[in-house]
Parts: C-alpha cells; sequence; structure tokens
C-alpha cells in the first residue's frame, strides 16, 4: 500500500499561536491570549479569549481546499439564513467583510455560541428539528450555488474510488474485492439517481447530529463548512438510525416539521442508501487524500491497517443488499 509521507512540513505548520492571535486582533479585538483548538480536521479552527468581552472562533481554511468565491458563497448563505433569523452562526462582517487572510492563510471569525448534540429520541425532537432544517431549505431553493460542489456520483463516488485505487491504498490482495463491489455499488446508484430525478437546492450537505447544537431555545448550526448543492434528502438521512422500520418512523417525524417549511419528494426516499454509500466512499478517499496532514495519521491510525479495508469491504457489500432491498416506507 503506498502511503504519502507526512514528516515533510505541512502548511499548518506555519499556523503558530502568534499568527492566530494576530489574526483576530487585524479585526479590531483585543486578546487576552487564551487560545483552545476546537474539533476540526478539515480546517483548523480556534477559540481565542478577548479582553472584557466573550471569546470568539476562528476558522483558518485548509490551503487549497475552496476558491475564495466558493468560501463567501458559504458565508453569504449563513448571512441570508441570519437575516431570516434561522438559528445559525454566521462569520462576523468587517467593513462588509468576511473573508480576511493573514501569513497566506484565508480566515473568518465567528461568534462563539455552544450547545449540546441532540438526542433526537422524542417525537417532539424530530419534528422541531424537522422544522429547522426545513426552513434552510426553503431559503435554499431561492437560487443556486455557483461556485460550491454538488452532491454527485462522479465526484463522491468515481473519482474517489479511483483515487482510492490508482493510488494503491487497497491491500494488494483486496484490491479485486474493492474495484468489483464499488463497480457494482456506483451502477445501482446511477439508477437510483435517474428514477428519483430529484432537484437540487443549498443545503448543510454534511448534517448528522455532530453537526447540530442544541440548547433551550432549539438546534442552530456553527458551521456551512461543508454547504452544497444536492436533494433535500442529505441533511435528512444523516439523522436517521436503528432498523428500516425505526428510520421510516424517524423520518415521518421529522417531515411533519420539515413541511411546515419545505416540500419534500417521496422519491428522494429511493436516494438515501446510495447516498450513504457515497459516503462511505468518500470518506476513505477523504482519509487518503489528507493523509499528509500529521492531524490524520494521529486521529485514525487504523486506517492504515488491512482490517479497516476488510471491514469496509464488508459494508459496502451490505450496502448492495440494502439498496436492493428498496427505498423505506414512511408509515
Amino acid at each position: 500500500m503506498k502511503r504519502a509521507s507526512f514528516h515533510k512540513q505541512h502548511p499548518y505548520d506555519r499556523l503558530t499561536p502568534d499568527v492566530i492571535i494576530d489574526a483576530v486582533e487585524s479585526l479590531g479585538f483585543s486578546s487576552d491570549g487564551r487560545i483552545l483548538a476546537l474539533n476540526s480536521y478539515e480546517n483548523r479552527v480556534y477559540q481565542v479569549g478577548l479582553e472584557d468581552a466573550q471569546p470568539v472562533v476562528a476558522k483558518f481554511y485548509r490551503p487549497g481546499r475552496w476558491s475564495n468565491e466558493a468560501i463567501l458563497e458559504e458565508h453569504a448563505f449563513a448571512l441570508e439564513l441570519a437575516e431570516a433569523e434561522v438559528p445559525v452562526v454566521p462569520p462576523i462582517v468587517r467593513d462588509g467583510r468576511t473573508l480576511f487572510e493573514i501569513s497566506n492563510f484565508r480566515f473568518a471569525v465567528f461568534e462563539r455560541r455552544g450547545g449540546r448534540w441532540p438526542e433526537l429520541g422524542t417525537q417532539e425532537e424530530r419534528a422541531w428539528i424537522g422544522r429547522f432544517i426545513g426552513r434552510i431549505h426553503m431559503i435554499g431553493r431561492r437560487i443556486p450555488f455557483r461556485h460550491r460542489g454538488r452532491i454527485d456520483i462522479e465526484h463522491f463516488g468515481e473519482e474517489s474510488r479511483a483515487y482510492l485505487l490508482d493510488k494503491g491504498w487497497l491491500p494488494p490482495h483486496l484490491e479485486d474485492a474493492y474495484a468489483s463491489v464499488t463497480a457494482d455499488l456506483l451502477d445501482r446508484v446511477r439508477a437510483a439517481f435517474a428514477q428519483a430525478r430529484a432537484s437540487q437546492l443549498r443545503l448543510h450537505g454534511d448534517c448528522h447530529r455532530g453537526n447540530v447544537l442544541w440548547t433551550d431555545a432549539g438546534p442552530h448550526f456553527v458551521d456551512l463548512d461543508d454547504c452544497v448543492m444536492g436533494p433535500a434528502i442529505q441533511d435528512l438521512w444523516m439523522l436517521l438510525s436503528g432498523s428500516r422500520t425505526e428510520m421510516g418512523e424517524q423520518l415521518a417525524q421529522i417531515l411533519e416539521g420539515y413541511s411546515q417549511f419545505s416540500t419534500f419528494d417521496v422519491n428522494e426516499l429511493l436516494l438515501i442508501e446510495s447516498l450513504r454509500t457515497l459516503r462511505m466512499i468518500h470518506y476513505a478517499a477523504w482519509l487518503a487524500r489528507r493523509w499528509e496532514d500529521p492531524a490524520f495519521p494521529r486521529a485514525f491510525p487504523w486506517f492504515e491497517e488491512p482490517r479497516y479495508w476488510e471491514e469496509h469491504i464488508l459494508q459496502l457489500r451490505e450496502q448492495l443488499a440494502a439498496i436492493d432491498e428498496g427505498p423505506i416506507e414512511l408509515p
């Protein structure tokens, strides 16, 4: 298995505490010098203490990932949602700007807002988060993104599969099995997308429980870093868990709230297992593409072990059965 060397210097090695503090103070804040690294792998995100004020959160974008235009679309979407009183945390605006640069790092600063991960264990909570996402999608349908990505088979499936095979990330004895099962899966995914013919809208893109924070006032998002164009079901299926029957019941309760603000095409139920498949294939390729970042080998040491790939292929085979079983049913 070929592996990128992560011993060479990475761009984030230059992101020192002095650079972080200078970035925040360049926007007129007075830092007290306290810095707390927050959980983020794709970017680097820090809580920075301020003198006589609540801390702020500084987000330093991964070099080379997004264009300036794509980042500004993320910011504009967050500001559009906030203006409509949808609970998201938009970037702080200074002199009409939201994106700044220091020492060749692009960054934005946000208010700090806490919360807890939602349980979503009751019908009331599921309807509540449904209303929340429905409001986001109501606004997301207004105009399309022009510079950000989209949930599609080519990028998430075909390119990810090719990267892993071409770069030799699979143990040699598993390459044929991986190539075969992913080829079969992508055939089924294409058929599901063609049958569903789902419309595309601006959405969060990575809407799982770990990306939603909950307070007594309800749910909110603190980051739209993965916002993309895609089908509405993309922001709903990752909130489901359990058996097919349980997922159907949970989704029906989410849609009870969602439908108060946005319409849902039931044909998109065809896409749940296909989207799960694309996410699984893309996730493995994401880890491989980021392996030169020292944070990744430290956080995901199991990724280099043959056992990971054996289990990954087994899970992909289970996805064949899940897609063939057909869409979940709403009660």
